[in-house]
């Protein structure tokens, strides 16, 4: 596979704790070639004892930590959960792997800065709020046996089969010049603002259930927002906010009525 493209995309790991199952994911990273692993922990777990990271030592020692799934994908112009599904009421478009590779591969090729691929923890996978950071989700269809409600996969297994499926997939793909996405930080950035806004026009006091953080943060991401767009819509929020705090006084200084009356 390009290496390019391998430095391109990004593994993350939220609220991974057992050191074993981060060892095997890093071994998998090693042995698909993809060099940089993401923790998203409020403690460093002890990496020295990952026994399964049989060579892959390198990527296990370059490993960052972060506090915050923000924080960990700020540099990233795409960030794609990962789910089991299960009895899950999903908010997001939900693409099987087999399709979800071609995407992230393209975003990867077309794109100076990183994709983000997000794995749960353990137990519970992805919250509701770490979820609300990504883009798109995607699936690993498993065989549904009967005497199992919710089939999932091992951490270090599920990374195993979604690097495999990227690497198997590079050919299919072509360089088609998409334009830059924005990067994730310039989304929270713009997401910020857009909240400020809603809060001096009275509508975070008159609609509070539609102006959750996690469902602002999808409504913006599906705006598919470009590097060059953010910039444009900072200016247009700024301008508003201006335009409110001046009390609604048009250019002649005269204050100005509401058009619905």
């Amino acid at each position: 596979m390009n290496p390019e493209l391998q430095n391109r995309i990004v593994v993350v790991l939220v609220r991974a704790r057992n050191s074993n199952n981060i060892g095997a994911v890093a071994r998998a990273m090693h042995d698909f070639g993809f060099p940089h692993l993401r923790i998203v922990t409020e403690y460093v777990p002890p990496l020295e004892t990952a026994r399964s990271a049989v060579d892959a030592s390198r990527v296990l020692a370059e490993a960052r930590t972060f506090v915050s799934v923000a924080e960990a994908v700020a540099d990233c112009t795409l960030v794609v959960g990962t789910t089991a599904v299960g009895e899950r009421a999903l908010e997001h478009r939900l693409e099987a792997l087999a399709q979800a590779s071609g995407k992230i591969l393209t975003e990867a090729a077309n794109s100076a800065s990183r994709v983000a691929l997000l794995f749960g923890s353990e137990k519970t996978g992805l919250s509701n709020e770490e979820l609300s950071h990504c883009h798109w989700l995607l699936t690993i269809p498993m065989y549904e046996h009967e005497e199992m409600r919710h089939p999932s996969m091992n951490l270090g297994q599920a990374v195993a089969v979604c690097l495999y499926e990227l690497v198997r997939s590079e050919e299919s793909i072509g360089n088609v010049g998409l334009r830059e996405a924005a990067r994730a930080e310039d989304v929270e950035r713009f997401l910020g603002l857009f909240r400020e806004v809603l809060g001096e026009t009275g509508y975070v006091q008159r609609y509070p259930a539609n102006v959750r953080e996690t469902q602002l943060r999808r409504v913006v991401l599906r705006m598919g927002l470009t590097a060059e767009d953010v910039p444009v819509w900072m200016g247009v929020m700024r301008q508003m906010l201006w335009k409110i705090r001046q009390g609604g006084r048009n250019r002649s200084g005269q204050e100005e009525t509401d058009p619905r009356r």
